[in-house]
Order: structure tokens, then sequence, then C-alpha cells
């Protein structure tokens, strides 16, 4: 394991022994939010110091195997110790790296995904209406609910706007990468002469706020609007004003629900969704202006970036900002992808991990 790895997790076993010092403490434990929130920094150093321990035992169990390779009585036990330390030792400093990665505390939330028809008119509403499939079948697969919050059909079915609010564990975790520019190329259905044609979506995903710890935004600055909702529904939803549009004054930011029943609810949910946008305007310009925060990140985000193209003649997916190509096109827009999110996230992990150690050697 590299040395800066080595003085990372020493730093943990010793912020331990401060942490089981604080926690002892009488004025400690008679402050209850102190002592909770000591009591979950425990909890996670805990688990870090603990593996760290498993690692140093195993490391010294390998010292002591190799100390017995002259041992012709001894050589066969010695070799199987060896080999069973090693490859132990392999898969803790693979947990501990993962564990001393920064933890973005956004990743467990839900999040809302906004998926929009870009250029290519119908055939890129359609391309929303796909994306929105594969979202929903990925969401499907990893045990998660989907709910669309608001959506513009198009004539021919697919979406000119579509935002749908998934929740799960680890949602925005897994989802954070899709923001930016989706490109699509194939024959539309459209087409007589079978030519290709290509068109573009834009998808950005926003975080669900906590509402613990979510910006306080001023009523006053509030415009709130309520209309009839469109599309489907029932008869319901076509016949009362029920929809709800709220828009921030002071940044223009906009966001509606009609999927609700009652105008409360819609009301409810388009201010997490305004909310949501709102944070995420305050994280964009954050990032902007830290190039090393940047760089260490998958791309902007920026609905302008274009991260991903879709190939139909050729069955094939590239994402762009890691140079990676999968010939499965008609299985990942049936929801399949895992590979793609292991990818993005094990890209990231890398790159947190060299910033740490730049970070240790400065």
């Amino acid at each position: 394991m590299k040395p800066f790895l080595i003085q990372q997790l020493e730093r943990y076993a010793l912020r331990l022994t401060e942490l089981d010092f604080l926690l002892s403490r009488e004025d400690i434990m008679a402050d209850m939010t102190q002592f909770l929130k000591l009591s979950r920094e425990h909890a996670e150093v805990s688990a870090v110091a603990s593996r760290f321990a498993r690692f140093q035992q195993r490391n010294a169990d390998l010292f002591s195997a190799q100390s017995m390779l002259d041992d012709p009585d001894l050589r066969d036990m010695a070799e199987e110790e060896i080999a069973s330390a090693n490859a132990e030792l392999q898969t803790l400093e693979a947990e501990l790296q993962r564990m001393l990665l920064p933890k973005d505390p956004d990743d467990a939330r839900p999040a809302f995904v906004e998926i929009r028809a870009g250029t290519g008119g119908d055939e890129s509403a359609l391309f929303a209406g796909d994306l929105l499939r594969m979202y929903s079948r990925y969401a499907e697969s990893q045990g998660w609910r989907c709910e669309i919050v608001s959506e513009s059909m198009s004539e021919l079915g697919g979406y000119k706007e579509v935002v749908v609010r998934i929740e799960g564990d680890q949602v925005y975790g897994a989802l954070k990468f899709e923001s930016g520019g989706h490109r699509v190329q194939r024959v539309p259905a459209t087409e007589t002469q079978g030519r290709i044609h290509t068109s573009a979506c834009t998808v950005a995903v926003l975080a669900e706020p906590d509402e613990a710890e979510a910006i306080k935004i001023n009523p006053s600055d509030l415009r709130i609007d309520t209309y009839r909702a469109s599309g489907a529904g029932g008869q319901h939803i076509n016949k009362t004003d029920s929809a709800v549009r709220i828009t921030h004054l002071p940044t223009g930011i906009v966001a509606e629900c009609q999927d609700g029943r009652s105008q409360h609810s819609n009301k409810a949910q388009a201010l997490k969704v305004l909310t949501a946008r709102i944070q995420e305007k305050d994280r964009a310009e954050r990032a902007a202006k830290d190039a090393a925060e940047r760089k260490s990140l998958i791309g902007s985000g920026d609905r302008s970036d274009r991260i991903r193209t879709y190939n139909f003649p050729q069955g094939r997916l590239t994402d762009h900002r890691i140079n990676l190509t999968l010939y499965k096109l008609l299985t990942i827009m049936e929801g399949d992808l895992q590979d793609v999110v292991h990818a993005l996230q094990s890209y990231e992990a890398a790159e947190q991990l060299a910033a740490l150690e730049i970070g240790a050697t400065a």
C-alpha cells in the first residue's frame, strides 16, 4: 500500500482513540447534539480503523509465513498462508482506498432526472422518451421507485420535456454523471430513404435536497401560478386547476408539477424541484470557480457538454469523457446501465485517489 495511504489510515486510528475518550466524558454525554455528531463520526472512523487493523494483522501474517519458507517441513504451509494473505491484503487495500475517498453527502439522496429534447425535432422528442425508458428500466432493476413530476409530450409520443423523481438507495450517486448532452445517430421511423439522422437531448440530474439542510427560500421571492394540467391522467387531472408552476424571481428558475391529483401535493413537489435546481446552480458555480475540482469530476455536468453518443447502426454507445465504448446498445437502452455507471464511478474514484496523493505530498 502506498505510504500516503498508510499515513491517512494511521490518523484514523489516532482519531478513534480521541473519539473513545470524548464519548466517555460526562459533559459530552449531556449534550445530545454533540454526542450524536461524535457518535456518527465514531461509527465511520471505527469502520476504517477496524479494516486497517485487519490489514496490519494480515501483513504481519505474510511476513511471518515468508520467514518460514526456508524450513522444508513448513514450506507447504507457508506457501499456502502467503497465497491466502496476499489475496486478502489485495481485497483489504481496495476496500480501504474506497473508504478513504471523499464522500459526496448527496450520493444517498433521491434524484430528479430532467430530460429535454434538443436539436432534431420529432426524432429528438422520441429519443427523450427512449432515455426515460432506459432510466426507468435501470431504476426498476435497482429496486428504485420512479414517479413523473411533470411532462410535455410531443405529437408522436415522445417528450419535449419530462421530469422524473427517482427514490431508492444511492440514486444520486449512481446517476449524477448522466448530466449533459446525449446524442443519438439512427434512422428515424419517419425516414423513408433510410438516411441516418443525428439528434440530441439534454439530461440534468439533481439531488433532492434534504429538508433539514436545504437552502431557505424567502416566500416573497416566489411567484406561484396554477393552471389546468394537460395530457394523460384521467378526468380529474384535466378538469381542475391543480397544476402548479413556481418561479424564483431572483434567479428566474422555474419548476412545475402536474402529476399529483391535488394542488397542494403539486405545489410541494414543485417546490422540491425548484430547491434542487437552485442548489444545483450554486453547486455548478462553485465548481466553475475551482478548476481543480472541475477536473476531478467527470465533466462539468453542463447540459451543453456532449457526454455520450448512441450509434444505433453500429450498436455502439460511447461515453466521450472516459473513452468508454460498449457494443451492446440495445441492452443498454433496455436499462442495462450497470457497466456504464460502474465505469464512471471507478474513474471518479481513481481521480479522487490521485488528488489525495497529490494533497499528501504537497
